[in-house]
């Protein structure tokens, strides 16, 4: 550096810690040096959030949250998202950017979230960084939700009424509850409004302070590496671990090669099929929303659809309250149940590298239930497809609540004092 620009950064550090935090988070913060490709999800979900933001700037320039009618007949706000793939330089690929980012942002958190159950990243001492992480699961799935009311088509107004309507199941509090959630007795003006506000102001205020304190928290322990092995327990003179490697240039540099590669799949999505085959954005979401016109089957966007089973499937009133109100008691169980991963987990080791077969075994199915809910959740209720549904959400509570005997049951291979590269 020049000396110039050495005095500018010492004027700088002396009223903001900028190169201390350069270096805690990055230059001297010491990360594993055996990272796989499953570590490239972590960077991709902070990637996608950062698209979602500047496009959803860009798009709030245009967009106007009002129901009513306008001359044609079209409501404003469906006629402002026309506008802007139509009528504004460039809308179309901001709009598209922004609908696809929406898919894409669960694609890679559902990922980071399996590489989490792949190899512990949840065990002690990173169980707050979890309980951070499911907390920004919670946030991006009401971020979300509001998000799909705005375009005002067909299955963002019906899908908003059933979901909304989900929460009147609940005894005593539900209906005035769901008034309180839409703003009226129906969904109408008053939800678009409310759902904007929080769609653009305070559910992504609290997504960038958790993602900010998932980080820190993760930053504070250090992360996890796919043999499980704490780095921090073996350093040399100096104080730096032996299996570490500074993040900066060593992972920054890496993580540019997943940036690249998921740039490339999620633009020749964005340029050739923004709609997904009709998984990312609807059919029935290019016709106006019509509240006296119901579409033959409402169902939530694919990320929903695993959780949207769960609900289905309970079918059976119980204590003399309605199915329905069970049915969202299990829905909400079953995204909370996540958090509580780092004291269900009894096996002595935490990477699925050094675990038997019985973990794996339970892990596939657990997979293979979650898919099959989130086919399920797509396609109307069948009696046949119900007892499916049923089926899986029983194995999905199962791999939870089971997990402290199965666990401990599983004849697992000591962990390597050191990291490896096998």
């Amino acid at each position: 550096m020049t000396t110039k620009s050495q005095e500018l950064l010492n004027w700088i550090d002396d009223r903001f810690p900028l190169t201390s935090t350069w270096k805690a988070h990055l230059s001297e913060y010491y990360a594993p040096k055996n990272f796989n490709f499953w570590y490239f999800f972590g960077s991709l979900a902070l990637l996608v959030l950062v698209i979602q933001i500047l496009t959803g700037i860009f798009l709030v320039m245009h967009y106007k949250p009002d129901a009513s009618l306008n001359a044609s007949g079209i409501p404003v706000a469906f006629a402002s998202v026309e506008y802007i793939m139509r009528e504004v330089p460039g809308g179309w690929l901001i709009r598209y950017l922004h609908s696809t980012g929406a898919s894409a942002f669960f694609i890679v958190v559902y990922l980071h979230m399996f590489r989490g159950l792949l190899y512990g990243s949840y065990r002690k001492p990173r169980e707050l960084i979890w309980i951070f992480g499911t907390l920004i699961f919670l946030a991006l799935m009401a971020e979300a939700f509001m998000g799909y009311l705005l375009p005002w088509g067909q299955m963002s107004f019906w899908g908003a009424q059933v979901i909304v309507n989900l929460f009147s199941a609940i005894p005593v509090i539900g209906p005035d509850l769901s008034v309180v959630i839409r703003g009226d007795f129906v969904v109408s003006d008053a939800t678009l409004n409310r759902f904007f506000s929080f769609h653009v102001i305070a559910v992504p205020l609290v997504l960038i302070g958790l993602v900010l304190a998932h980080i820190v928290a993760l930053h504070e322990v250090g992360s996890n590496n796919p043999d499980g092995v704490e780095i921090k327990k073996k350093k040399d003179a100096n104080g730096i671990p032996l299996d570490g490697i500074p993040f900066h240039p060593y992972y920054t540099v890496k993580d540019i090669v997943g940036v690249v590669g998921f740039l490339i799949f999620f633009t020749a999505i964005v340029f050739f099929a923004p709609e997904g085959g009709g998984y990312f954005l609807e059919y029935n979401n290019f016709i106006p929303a019509d509240p006296l016109k119901t579409p033959p089957h409402i169902a939530p966007v694919w990320y929903f659809t695993p959780f949207y089973s769960i609900l289905r499937a309970v079918t059976y009133p119980l204590f003399g309250i309605d199915a329905k109100f069970w049915g969202v008691v299990a829905m909400g169980a079953a995204v909370v149940i996540i958090a509580f991963l780092p004291w269900l987990d009894r096996s002595p080791v935490k990477s699925i590298r050094y675990k038997g077969g019985l973990f794996k075994g339970v892990l596939a199915v657990f997979v293979v239930s979650f898919f099959i809910l989130g086919y399920l959740g797509v396609l109307p209720p069948t009696p046949g497809r119900t007892l499916v549904a049923q089926i899986c959400s029983v194995i999905y509570f199962a791999f939870f609540l089971a997990m402290p005997w199965y666990s401990k049951l599983d004849q697992c291979k000591p962990e390597p004092d050191r990291v490896t590269f096998k």
